[in-house]
C-alpha cells in the first residue's frame, strides 16, 4: 500500500476528470454565461445518516469528490448520496442559500426541505 500523498490524490482526481470538459462554440440562444448554474446540494451519509450542505457548479463532480474521500471535512464519513439540490444563476445566490440552510442548524428543517422537493 502506498502512503497517502495530497499531490497524488489531486493528480488522481484530475486524471478522473480529464474526459470532462466544457463545450465551447456558438449558441443560437445567446451567451452560455446566461445559463451558467450554481447549485446548493445536500448529501446524506449512508453510514451515519448525517447531512452535509454545500454549493458547487457541478453536483455530480462534487459528489464523486466527496465519495473519493478527497474532502477533509467528509473523509471516511461516507459513502454519500445526493438527496437535494437547488439551482441558482450566480454563485453569490447559491452561497446565500447555503448559509441560510446551515444557519438553521436543524435536522428537521433539512428533512422538511427534502420531503417538500419530492
Amino acid at each position: 500500500m502506498q502512503p497517502f500523498s495530497r499531490r497524488g490524490a489531486v493528480a488522481q482526481l484530475g486524471a478522473r476528470l480529464d474526459g470532462i470538459e466544457e463545450v465551447v462554440g456558438s449558441n443560437p440562444i445567446g451567451s452560455t454565461k446566461e445559463f451558467c448554474m450554481f447549485f446548493v446540494y445536500i448529501l446524506q451519509s449512508e453510514s451515519s445518516g448525517r447531512y452535509y450542505v454545500g454549493q458547487t457548479k457541478n453536483v455530480s463532480e462534487r459528489l464523486a469528490y466527496h465519495n473519493a474521500n478527497y474532502s477533509r471535512a467528509l473523509k471516511n464519513r461516507g459513502p454519500w448520496k445526493l438527496i437535494y439540490s437547488e439551482g441558482f444563476p450566480s454563485r453569490g445566490e447559491a452561497m446565500r442559500r447555503e448559509i441560510q440552510i446551515k444557519r438553521q442548524k436543524n435536522r428537521q428543517f433539512i428533512e422538511q426541505l427534502v420531503s417538500a422537493s419530492r
